[in-house]
């Protein structure tokens, strides 16, 4: 289930989308239907999108990168091009664009969550080089966080 959009902290993770601060329950609502939506359409869990999007955008829809990653997933332009995503701060779209991406990953690299988040943030490419987990502090940190998240 989606947690608290605005005020969020890691004390509210047993939160649901219903302890949202009055005016944005309908977007809580939502973010978790389409959340749901690309979990089943993708054959991801709800928990695993979540938690990309929690540490990507902090469920922020305009949020954007000094890379220029944009939206709730943070698709770069050239990724949210090739998955079909013209509008990456619509929700949906990013939603359904970033989660079509991490099963792209998990399907590359044998299901294996950790690698597929390090693929998700680092490029494939770079998984390939190091065979694995590449060495840099941003991706090492994110894998770690994500699933802290995903397994909390």
């Amino acid at each position: 289930v989606l947690q608290a959009i605005s005020g969020w902290n890691t004390a509210s993770t047993q939160s649901t989308a219903s302890t949202v601060q009055e005016g944005s329950s309908t977007i809580a609502n939502d973010y978790k239907i389409l959340i749901e939506k690309a979990a089943a359409t993708y054959g991801i869990p709800a928990k695993l999108i979540e938690s990309v999007i929690k540490h990507e955008s902090n469920f922020n829809p305009n949020a954007v990168s000094k890379a220029g990653a944009t939206g709730l997933m943070q698709l770069m332009p050239a990724t949210a091009n090739y998955l079909g995503v013209q509008d990456s701060t619509d929700p949906e779209q990013n939603i359904m664009g970033g989660a079509k991406y991490l099963r792209q990953m998990l399907d590359q690299f044998d299901n294996n969550i950790s690698v597929a988040l390090a693929a998700y943030n680092a490029g494939p490419g770079n998984v390939r080089k190091y065979d694995g987990i590449p060495p840099f502090k941003e991706t090492t940190n994110y894998v770690k966080k994500v699933l802290n998240y995903y397994q909390g």
